[in-house]
């Protein structure tokens, strides 16, 4: 495999506020478009402020391109239980393939026996993401904010 684009991808220090800051510029940049594709005005990702980010208790992974971010993902490793909290790619850069280079590094970089994400249903470019790492549906419903969601996980012997 490819290991050039491991040095693209580094943890972001979410408690400085200039880089806070760019974190929720894509999460504005990307969930926007996301809300657009499920058909909401108000989509929960979308509140979270540059404060929140720099009092998150997740790690968060940054790719850049040419010193420019790119792609998030945001994680947390509890108890060798996995959970991706956020993939979110700038909209200048989708269909480039740098959502599944990031989703590749954190499942090859670290221990764990599970990984567990949520999507909304419509959201297929991101449920074909994860059935393409092996992730399977095992719950849908819908929370009070009414958009219908998606749990996948996949399971992991080590």
């Amino acid at each position: 495999m490819d290991m050039a684009w491991d040095s693209m991808i580094t943890k972001l220090e979410n408690s400085n506020e200039e880089i806070a800051h760019q974190i929720y510029t894509i999460f504005q940049n990307s969930y926007k478009v996301e809300a657009q594709l499920i058909g909401v005005l108000e989509f929960p990702p979308l509140l979270r402020s540059t404060k929140d980010i720099i009092t998150s208790q997740t790690d968060f992974y940054g790719f850049s391109d040419n010193n420019c971010l790119a792609a998030i993902i945001e994680i947390i490793i509890v108890d060798n239980h996995l959970e991706i909290n956020s993939l979110t790619v700038d909209p200048t850069y989708f269909r480039k393939g740098i959502a599944d280079k990031l989703l590749s590094y954190i499942l090859t970089s670290f221990e764990f026996k599970d990984a567990m994400v949520e999507t909304a249903v419509v959201n297929k470019p991101a449920i074909n993401l994860y059935k393409k790492h092996g992730f399977v549906e095992f719950k849908k419903w819908t929370p009070s904010h009414g958009i219908e969601k998606l749990a996948m996980s996949v399971q992991y012997a080590n």
